[in-house]
């Protein structure tokens, strides 16, 4: 590739429901270490984020409840859709995280998935939990912010 050229990256999924649930505080890039089969399922589009989450064993990181779907002519091959996936992430920012989520409550929490010069990554993101009333501010100032776009689009057409 030419130094000067833009990396290509190819969203598979992506966790809408974490943006609803959480503040995101600070994103991160991991590598993910799976099996053959689970590559081309994810190729194929067939992965969920919805529940998962990341959590610490051993001085290790992994990400928990992540479904990727049985690829189809995997036979033998296929391993359980929902397994601990280790993620890969130099120690010096794993130890970081760890303090941060041991120190302040903060949860890791996967943002998407994408293909990145052929290898899986992950973007995980250094969360706080949202309470109720911060969702209803949320979604009062999204509404707000269309209504304004709306009037100003009717403005422009002079409607």
């Amino acid at each position: 590739m030419k130094s000067g050229s833009k990396e290509e990256v190819k969203s598979v999924g992506v966790n809408r429901k974490a943006y609803h649930d959480f503040t995101i505080l600070d994103t991160y890039e991991a590598g993910i270490v799976l099996k053959g089969t689970e590559v081309k399922s994810i190729r194929e589009g067939k992965v969920s984020l919805r529940e998962s989450f990341a959590q610490f064993e051993d001085g290790e990181l992994y990400l928990m409840n992540m479904h990727i779907s049985p690829y189809l002519f995997g036979n033998i091959f296929n391993v359980e859709p929902k397994r601990k996936r280790k993620l890969l992430l130099h120690q010096p920012e794993i130890n970081r995280l760890k303090g941060q989520v041991q120190e302040k409550g903060l949860t890791l929490v996967p943002l998407r998935i994408y293909f990145k010069r052929g290898l899986v990554k992950i973007e995980l993101a250094l969360a706080r939990g949202k309470r109720l009333f911060d969702k209803r501010k949320a979604l009062a100032e999204r509404d707000a912010q269309r209504e304004i776009e709306k009037e100003m689009k009717d403005k422009k057409w002079g409607r």
